[in-house]
């Protein structure tokens, strides 16, 4: 701590510097600890939210770190919006059909579908982002909502559309996994 009460410190390969280190997360530069951190982050969990009068929605803060970059909203196959890293996102869509021949209908069918229905975005000074319209409709998000961590994204689901796909899927997630077998 110097004499003006400021202190620095690392965490998981990220300089924390500020009042009691309060201040945002200062990247490392490339390929840096930062990197690593984001590909071994799991967003794990869910949280009850709900959207302002201006669809604005608080990401959970023990992920804001990660998006500092900016994030990537995705209209999901299920009806719910994708939460992505840029990184992530790139990382997902270069593994969508990376044998497909790039001019079969089904490459790009897929390929226009993520382009076309992903935004790029930043999370404001209170860790909100801002889903569109279009976003919103697909998920058909009222006012309460769930964002839920499936490993290498969120989704944000309508409160009660989730809850009801949480039922489905206990339903079904022991045969699932029986199913899968014994992979060892």
């Amino acid at each position: 701590m110097d004499s003006g009460g400021r202190v620095g410190y690392c965490v998981a390969g990220f300089k924390r510097t500020g009042v009691a280190g309060l201040l945002p997360l200062h990247h490392l530069g490339p390929n840096s600890s930062r990197e690593r951190a984001e590909r071994e982050l799991a967003f794990r969990g869910h949280f009850e939210y709900s959207l302002d009068a201006k669809n604005r929605l608080n990401i959970p803060p023990r992920f804001r770190a990660v998006f500092s970059e900016g994030v990537v909203l995705v209209t999901w196959l299920e009806p719910c919006v994708a939460i992505f890293t840029p990184s992530g996102f790139e990382a997902f869509t270069s593994q969508l059909l990376p044998e497909a021949n790039p001019l079969s209908p089904e490459r790009r069918g897929l390929e226009s579908y993520f382009a076309q229905n992903s935004f790029d975005v930043d999370l404001d000074a209170a860790g909100r982002v801002t889903l569109n319209q279009s976003l919103v409709e697909h998920a058909s998000l009222a006012k309460e909502v769930i964002v839920a961590g499936t490993l290498d994204r969120l989704e944000v689901w309508d409160a009660k559309a989730w809850h009801a796909a949480q039922t489905e899927r206990a339903q079904k997630v022991v045969q699932i996994a029986e199913s899968l077998g014994n992979a060892s």
